[in-house]
């Protein structure tokens, strides 16, 4: 069976199709929609499936349009696009400093996100929205500073990946240093932010963060094509056309916006981005930064995450960011065991 096909328009343009990794998107596709039901229909209230589908199609009672709509829906959509974010932001971060350590969660970005929330919560007593906003700003420096201080004629990825890990350790200590220095309450509620977390989420963080989507999902998908070739090297990458600075420049840019937002929505949930892509290109068992099974492997992973917190342990009792945490921590384990088995670490 042939795993790649080529389709042709009526137009003359020809597309090639990998039919393993189309597979494996649409089982993603079946299963984060399946997890998203089931999720959307956990709690104190329980819903069966049937009712939530019925509900979404405006065919449920009153109670049942509140707790969906306005109570549930909201949180499994910011976890659908904090985890697909997250994944494709993972995949470009790997993808262009080609290690399967440059993450998000490795490079700093997360610790950057979580310095702008700690500075308007510790020292401004920030609103909800405030520290949304300094998140994002946080996550945004951090990034920049990263990719300066990795420059040298271009950015290549070993020195990229340690000089994040650099920036992630500064920055671990200044979150240290704002923790000590907070008061009770203002420490508290930073505790809270930094597990990383779907609780109380609504139509507020939603539209933000789907509209940040809408823009750069199409923007990275329509540059594929150069990422893919990137990891044959600058010198060939340039050979057969590629402006390989600008589409660096411009995939780095595009994975710390969806980085920052997914952190400056959720918080710091941890590891998605560092599993997604290593799962995903074991499943589609292609060559190449696989974005979109990585995108739709995040927001499997996240819903995932959120339904067994809640099914565990609780409605709200346990935050996602530590089921993720507890699992990455796992699987980064097991990956740095085959890495250097393999000789490359």
């Amino acid at each position: 069976m042939k795993t790649n096909r080529a389709i042709r328009t009526p137009g003359g343009l020809s597309v090639r199709l990998d039919v393993r990794a189309f597979t494996v998107v649409l089982l993603l596709l079946a299963a984060t929609l399946t997890a998203s039901v089931v999720l959307i229909g956990t709690g104190d209230f329980p819903i069966p499936a049937g009712d939530v589908l019925k509900t979404l199609l405006g065919n449920g009672n009153a109670g049942q349009e509140f707790i969906v709509n306005e109570l549930r829906l909201p949180r499994v959509l910011v976890g659908l696009l904090v985890g697909a974010s997250l994944g494709l932001g993972g995949a470009l971060f790997q993808a262009v400093s080609r290690n399967p350590l440059g993450s998000p969660d490795i490079l700093g970005l997360g610790q950057g996100a979580t310095a702008g929330a700690l500075v308007m919560i510790v020292l401004f007593s920030g609103s909800a929205a405030e520290v949304t906003v300094g998140a994002l700003v946080g996550g945004l420096v951090a990034g920049l500073a990263i990719y300066l201080l990795a420059w040298k004629q271009g950015v290549h990825g070993y020195r990229l990946v340690l000089v994040g890990i650099g920036v992630s350790a500064i920055l671990t200590a200044v979150n240290g240093y704002l923790m000590t220095v907070s008061d009770i309450v203002d420490a508290a509620r930073a505790m809270v932010w930094m597990t990383g977390s779907l609780s109380g989420r609504d139509w507020d963080q939603v539209w933000p963060l789907l509209g940040l989507c809408a823009v750069l999902v199409p923007l990275v998908l329509a540059n594929a094509r150069g990422l893919r070739m990137m990891e044959m090297g600058d010198d060939v990458s340039y050979a057969l056309g590629v402006r390989v600075e600008r589409v660096r420049g411009l995939l780095m840019i595009a994975a710390v916006l969806l980085t920052a937002s997914a952190t400056a929505a959720a918080g710091p949930v941890s590891f998605v981005a560092l599993t997604a892509p290593q799962l995903a290109r074991r499943l589609t068992r292609s060559p190449g930064p696989n974005l979109l099974p990585s995108l739709c492997m995040g927001a499997a992973l996240l819903v995932g995450a959120d339904w067994v917190s809640q099914k565990v342990f609780g409605a709200d009792q346990m935050p996602v960011g530590v089921v993720t945490g507890v699992l990455g921590g796992v699987y980064l384990l097991w990956l740095l065991v085959t890495e250097r088995k393999a000789g490359r670490i």
